[in-house]
């Protein structure tokens, strides 16, 4: 291979890694291996018979998505016995050049969660990136009628999961800032008061500690059970702000990213309907959190 081949190969493998990695992550709902998955698909590129493909972007990403399906078989059973309660590793969308085009919300990831491997991928590749099911049975191994039937019952799950209902109007920026910077403050400091006027009644709170760190063990439903939650928290941490914060966005929501006693890095999202907070997403599982610290630095 000459070094003009190697350069046109890696350019070729740069411009279509956005789509690999927005792929990736939704396959295995981690930031961390995506990325893995990525090295692997790159240095398989390296060796691949360039001259004989005619679609670059479509090869990558069946290479991708039988890495991915490797990768799930162990993931699938790692989360079968995953100390309480399990959210996607979170991804920084502050960024629009890191493309993550199309929906990368918490409430899709855990809902594809819920399907195998091989309808998790028919699924992602036709609905969400548009391949034909000749591409996708390409992919799979499969028949294109077997693809078309798994992305089908993919559909109908997902759809139950997340039900039709008109979406509430978009959350300003700004909006979302404040009442996010508003609740982390309340909730450090003890606020009643202030969490009382932001928590919706039907709030949900959901923690992911991973056994590695200090979390609830199942999701909290109420705004009165939150509520003694986060009031026991602030007893504990001395109803103070931790000295390092940052507000960013986290899976398309409004998040803190902290740094909390022991150095762990927790990651907490926000669902925010009509300004009142529906759902609380809270990462403090070291393992999917470290990626993020940086932004603290």
């Amino acid at each position: 291979m000459t070094a003009q081949t190697k350069d046109t190969g890696t350019d070729a493998f740069l411009t279509a890694r956005p789509r690999l990695f927005a792929a990736a992550y939704r396959m295995l709902g981690s930031v961390t291996d995506a990325e893995d998955i990525l090295q692997d698909a790159y240095l398989r590129w390296q060796s691949a018979p360039k001259g004989e493909i005619l679609d670059t972007t479509g090869y990558l990403m069946r290479i991708t998505t039988r890495l991915c399906l490797d990768q799930l078989k162990s993931a699938r059973a790692r989360r079968e016995t995953y100390p309480g309660e399990w959210l996607p590793e979170p991804v920084l969308t502050d960024d629009a050049t890191d493309q993550l085009d199309h929906d990368v919300s918490v409430a899709l990831l855990l809902a594809l969660e819920t399907l195998s491997p091989l309808e998790r991928a028919a699924f992602l590749l036709h609905d969400i990136f548009d391949s034909s099911f000749g591409d996708v049975a390409s992919a799979l191994n499969r028949s294109p009628e077997a693809c078309r039937q798994l992305a089908a019952r993919a559909r109908r799950k997902v759809q139950a999961l997340r039900p039709d209902t008109p979406a509430p109007p978009a959350l300003d920026d700004d909006q979302g800032r404040t009442l996010t910077e508003a609740f982390f403050r309340a909730s450090k400091t003890g606020d009643t008061a202030t969490l009382t006027r932001l928590l919706a009644d039907g709030v949900q709170m959901v923690s992911d500690g991973g056994g590695k760190a200090t979390a609830a063990l199942n999701p909290i439903f109420g705004q009165a059970k939150v509520l003694r939650l986060l009031e026991g928290l602030a007893r504990k941490g001395g109803a103070q702000l931790p000295q390092l914060w940052r507000f960013c966005h986290l899976n398309g929501l409004p998040a803190v990213v902290s740094r909390e006693e022991g150095g762990i890095v927790q990651a907490a999202a926000l669902d925010i309907t009509e300004g009142r907070i529906t759902r609380i997403y809270v990462v403090r599982n070291p393992d999917k959190t470290r990626h993020l610290a940086h932004l603290l630095a």
